[in-house]
């Protein structure tokens, strides 16, 4: 087993008194090595006091968290009122990262979490700080034990077929903007019974159904995870607080360690050689280049069909990019290189009109935050991020339709005089 552990907060001892001197002996001689696992909904208020009342019982030398480093930091800063810096987005880099989808995603699960969390009057994540509060009250030392979120979403991406990716991001979409409100109404008065291992069964259940290599990226994967860092505190009386779907999980990877994969390999985020998604992206600018190379050789005239494809293109990326509410500017860009775009594998119109509406929006981390924060679909949608993100889509999909709508005025024509001869 690698010998990663879990980030630990090392929280002030406080110096014994006449008032608790003998209390603070007698927890010392008492602190053998256990573990209780606290399994908790998100966003119940019960599950917080459920929290509060093991570890003021248990009292523990180490509470630990399914947090990570940076989610632990923006819930304590979210908790304190602080704002969030005016520092902007580099989108140049983010794009170049590919981790623009994993923003997206992020960012619509926590609106989901937030606004399901304001129904019942629970802030996501209350029960972790609520944790971290009482460890510090007394006097534990607080480990945070789950995986990197920016990870953890990529590997979920990324372990997922097309199919289940659409099905995916259609769920998402679908019950986070368009949810009914009957069906939302019934899981926020059934929120508390998320803890209960039969209903928590069938809802996973659905999950694991649905997507079975997301559930284990963003499930299974992460048990072991935690698991790895809890065995790292084996000898230590630890509390540890995680949300129920993951209590099962943990508690089987304790007991069988020799199942868990190593650290490096569940942190590591794999660039896929071959795949369909890339065969088909390097196909299509090869096949154009290819026919238009082979009508000219045969002295077929592709003048026009040169002309053709191009206005397709470009006029598909401008009109994509202003139904998405672009600025006129960014449009413009996003056609001008639209064409040569389509028949470069590794760029995206989208790219450069969305690169020219986050500077004239002037793009900041606050925009990010204030995400999370919309109290409506609308105000959602014309968040400066999200208008950003969807000029990206709307000029990609744009350009798309453009270039497919190409095929029988253009290619299918040119095919047919090549065949011909």
């Amino acid at each position: 087993m690698d010998q990663y552990k879990p980030p630990i907060i090392k929280t002030i001892k406080q110096t014994p008194t006449e008032e608790n001197s003998e209390e603070e002996e007698i927890i010392e001689h008492i602190q053998e090595p256990k573990l209780t696992i606290v399994p908790t909904a998100h966003i119940s208020e019960k599950s917080r006091q459920k929290v509060k009342e093991t570890i003021l019982e248990q009292k523990p030398e180490i509470v630990a968290i399914e947090l990570d480093i940076d989610r632990y930091i923006k819930l304590v800063n979210q908790a304190n009122g602080q704002q969030p810096t005016e520092e902007k987005i580099n989108f140049k880099e983010l794009l170049k990262s590919n981790n623009l989808t994993v923003m997206i995603v992020s960012s619509i699960l926590s609106y989901s979490q937030r606004k399901m969390g304001e129904e019942v009057g629970v802030k996501p994540g209350s029960e972790m700080l609520e944790a971290a509060k009482i460890a510090q009250e007394t006097n534990a030392d607080i480990a945070l034990i789950d995986r990197n979120i920016q990870i953890t979403l990529k590997r979920t991406i990324k372990s997922m077929g097309l199919k289940e990716k659409l099905m995916f991001a259609y769920g998402i979409i679908k019950e986070t903007l368009f949810g009914d409100d009957e069906e939302k109404e019934e899981l926020l008065e059934n929120v508390d019974e998320l803890t209960n291992e039969d209903t928590l069964e069938e809802v996973m259940g659905y999950f694991k159904e649905a997507s079975p290599k997301g559930y284990n990226a963003l499930v299974h994967e992460r048990d072991e995870y935690m698991a790895h860092n809890l065995l790292t505190l084996k000898d230590k009386n630890v509390v540890a607080v995680v949300g129920a779907g993951h209590k099962e999980g943990i508690e089987s990877c304790i007991k069988n360690p020799e199942t868990i994969l190593p650290i490096s390999e569940l942190t590591e985020i794999k660039e896929s050689r071959f795949s369909i998604g890339k065969i088909i992206l390097y196909s299509i600018p090869l096949l154009i280049i290819l026919l238009f190379l082979v009508a000219f050789l045969q002295g077929i005239n592709i003048e026009g069909g040169v002309i053709n494809f191009v206005l397709y293109a470009v006029c598909g990326a401008f009109i994509g990019s202003l139904i998405a509410r672009s600025k006129v500017q960014s449009a413009i860009v996003g056609a001008v290189v639209a064409p040569l775009t389509v028949l470069h594998p590794l760029l995206a119109a989208g790219w450069f009109s969305g690169l020219i509406e986050a500077k004239l929006r002037h793009v900041g981390m606050k925009d990010l935050d204030d995400l999370s924060h919309c109290d409506s679909i609308k105000e959602f949608l014309n968040n400066n991020l999200m208008r950003v993100l969807l000029v990206v889509v709307g000029t990609n999909i744009g350009c798309s339709i453009g270039v497919f709508l190409t095929i029988p005025n253009t290619f299918l024509p040119l095919i047919s005089k090549i065949w011909g001869g």
